[in-house]
């Protein structure tokens, strides 16, 4: 479990779990084996993402607060606000070509944020299905979708404008799910990793316009000098621009680990003008990808390793945003007790 400032709280839940007393749910994502549009359910922000291969051990990350929010549904869009705190959730129908869904799901999306009044946007997930696959005109499924986004972000906030954390992953099946986290008032600084390129200086070969996202966002409350809290983007075996150790996935999830652990360490803060410094024993909420099932013995060895024994951890098997990477990791380092 991990709390965050103001009250915000993630964590993961089996079936039938229910928030601990006095808190209220702001947004629910259901990690299932089949997908679910985005709905307001027993008053609830909903969303269920088609990760699951079966029904044997479904999870549910819900998003928890200290007040009681205001939830409904705006165009295609489920959300909910606390005053603070904004959920939102959408879903994209299959298709043939992805490009303009995404451009008017994130024009929706703008929409909403300015007009309920939480610009501060801390992180997005997208589980785009079938991501490494052709679409309708021959164009690799990510980069469509990474076409759509990049048009939208141009147009709503400029060419030169900078993205949070965000997770771009494989899915079963629902065409793209996707949900956000925004803020009203706390500070939002966006990190790098000085051992690769940001995502949206990557070259051309990575398709016609390259990723919007940041490699982590920091979250901290007004006047709080340090990180807050550090929600780190989906990691890889990636090295400057390029993928390393192709088809071995122990020295993959390596290099993963030591991009997370660099992103996180008190030299990378400091760079960003933020005195602190975390590890990766502080992680918390932790999503691991897979793209193999028979690598998840060698990888759940590696993270049981490297993260805390108090660290929520689940692993899904689901297609990588590049055909050559075989795991990602996600977590996030809540900011220490005052």
């Amino acid at each position: 479990m991990a709390t965050y400032p103001n009250g915000l709280r993630g964590r993961l839940v089996r079936p039938h779990e229910e928030p601990p007393s006095g808190r209220h749910l702001l947004g629910r994502v259901a990690f299932l084996d089949h997908h679910r549009p985005p709905a307001v359910r027993d008053g609830v922000a909903d969303l269920g993402v088609h990760l699951a291969r079966d029904e044997s051990a479904p999870v549910t990350e819900v998003w928890e607060t200290d007040a009681p929010p205001t939830s409904g549904m705006y165009q295609d869009l489920v959300y909910a606000h606390d005053g603070e705190y904004l959920f939102c959730a959408g879903q994209i129908p299959e298709g043939g070509s992805y490009r303009e869904p995404v451009r008017e799901a994130y024009d929706a999306a703008f929409d909403l944020i300015s007009e309920l009044g939480y610009p501060h946007v801390i992180r997005i997930w997208h589980f785009i299905n079938d991501i490494n696959r052709a679409n309708a005109d021959g164009m690799e499924i990510y980069r469509d979708f990474c076409l759509g986004r990049a048009e939208a972000v141009d147009r709503r906030l400029g060419p030169a404008s900078e993205m949070p954390a965000a997770t771009g992953i494989g899915s079963l099946g629902g065409g793209i799910s996707w949900y956000l986290l925004a803020s009203r008032s706390g500070r939002v600084r966006h990190l790098e990793n000085p051992l690769q390129v940001p995502a949206p200086s990557y070259p051309h070969r990575y398709g016609p316009r390259p990723p919007k996202f940041a490699r982590a966002t920091s979250l901290s409350p007004p006047g709080l000098d340090g990180a807050g809290d550090i929600f780190v983007a989906g990691t890889a075996s990636i090295l400057g621009h390029e993928t390393v150790h192709e088809g071995d996935v122990a020295k993959q999830c390596d290099v993963t680990l030591a991009n997370m652990a660099k992103v996180l360490s008190r030299e990378n803060l400091l760079a960003h003008g933020i005195d602190d410094g975390r590890t990766l024993k502080d992680l918390r909420l932790v999503k691991v990808y897979l793209r193999r099932e028979e690598d998840l013995e060698a990888v759940r060895s590696a993270c049981a390793e490297a993260f805390s024994d108090t660290a929520e951890i689940v692993y899904f098997t689901v297609d990588i945003c590049r055909s050559d990477l075989l795991v990602e990791i996600e977590g996030i380092a809540p900011r220490p007790p005052a």
